[in-house]
């Protein structure tokens, strides 16, 4: 089925800012993955005043390292020729790898502080990431930015608001099915004995894996160039090697690797 997207980006236009349809669905999926977060940290019984200070340091993290990754990785010539718009994070703009990269250093920081093991919170914040991450793919939606290649096939969306009558790939919703699946997944593996019946740091090297796996096939389909013409990957794939290789490197060891001494064991 061909869709027709002419969602205004606007909620609401009274007052000197506007409320636009992508801030409100950051703040949503914000709130929703702090609620994620905070049944993990009370299921595993961890401090809950932990949370409340990490939180900061968290959300500080998130949205520097989005918006810097944004303007760095993909658009460094349209932010430093405008340098007051890298400050309006509310219009979009917001790079999942930067904002891996700044979650990770935040929370590095928070555990240096205050003296925390690194992998003691990790997987239980790594429960709430797939659910903000949905809910900015949704917004990228609505702003008809981060979207796909036309299509000929019998899917796709026409984005009026680029002035377009021909279908593309809906890139954004792409995105946001595949971390709905991932949390579909999450949720099913919490059922099945939470963050602390597996090893350390599993559900942040799962994601690793899925998402940024994921993430490089759908780089397939997205109309986006910030590398010279020619070469073979885009941006985001090439971002998107280094955690997933992380990734793969943890599950050998940590399973096909004991698995295989355990299988060249001589038998009694």
């Amino acid at each position: 089925m061909i869709f027709t997207n002419d969602l205004n980006p606007i909620l609401f236009s009274g007052g000197p800012l506007p409320l636009r349809w992508y801030g409100l669905l950051f703040a949503s999926g914000l709130a929703l993955g702090y609620l994620v977060v905070h049944k993990a940290f009370k299921r595993n019984n961890f401090p809950l005043e932990h949370l409340e200070s990490l939180l900061v340091y968290l959300f500080i993290g998130i949205v520097l390292g989005a918006r810097l990754g944004e303007i760095l990785f993909y658009e460094p010539a349209y932010y430093f020729g405008h340098p007051l718009e890298m400050i309006k994070i509310w219009k979009g703009g917001l790079a999942s790898h930067g904002a891996a990269i700044g979650l990770f250093l935040a929370y590095f920081i928070w555990c240096r502080v205050h003296k925390i093991k690194f992998s003691k919170y990790v997987d239980s914040i790594t429960l709430g990431i797939p659910v903000v991450a949905m809910f900015v793919r949704i917004g990228n939606f609505f702003n008809s930015e981060i979207y796909g290649y036309p299509t000929n096939g019998n899917f796709g969306v026409i984005f009026k608001r680029l002035g377009e009558d021909f279908p593309r790939h809906p890139a954004q919703l792409y995105e946001a099915a595949l971390n709905l699946g991932i949390i579909a997944l999450f949720f099913f593996l919490w059922k099945k004995g939470g963050t602390t019946s597996r090893p350390p740091m599993f559900f942040l090297f799962l994601y690793l894996l899925l998402y940024f796996g994921g993430r490089f096939i759908l780089e397939i389909f997205k109309d986006l160039h910030t590398l010279p013409e020619g070469f073979p990957l885009s941006m985001g794939q090439v971002l998107s090697i280094i955690p997933v290789i992380l990734a793969l490197i943890y599950f050998f060891f940590f399973f096909f690797a004991p698995l295989k001494i355990s299988a060249s064991r001589p038998q009694k």
